[in-house]
């Protein structure tokens, strides 16, 4: 365990699911909103074009649905970007957030 504490996952995920449009154009600026989703190419594999890539902008939840590839929150979205642990994706996002990601 971190000498700060345990990290505050849920809280750290319910405020990027708030602010989810400014994160995922910033993470994905090559999409577009549909609807209540932001559709993008998927930047870890060759797609050529949008629609199977995909981000709930209520949710966070997210799902390449050309591949197994999915997630129930943008930490989870952060950790498949950047290659990153979970932990260190909850870090990354709360300092974008700039919300102390600690519980």
């Amino acid at each position: 365990m971190s000498p700060h504490g345990r990290i505050a996952f849920r809280r750290i995920a319910e405020k990027a699911a708030a602010h989810s449009e400014l994160i995922v154009t910033r993470w994905l600026p090559d999409g577009r909103r549909e609807a209540g989703e932001w559709v993008s190419r998927n930047p870890k594999r060759a797609d050529k074009r949008l629609g199977s890539f995909k981000i709930n902008l209520k949710t966070g939840a997210w799902g390449d649905f050309a591949t197994d590839d999915r997630g129930r929150d943008l930490i989870s979205l952060a950790a498949f970007l950047f290659d990153i642990k979970q932990r260190d994706a909850a870090i990354r996002v709360a300092e974008m957030l700039g919300i102390f990601p600690y519980e």
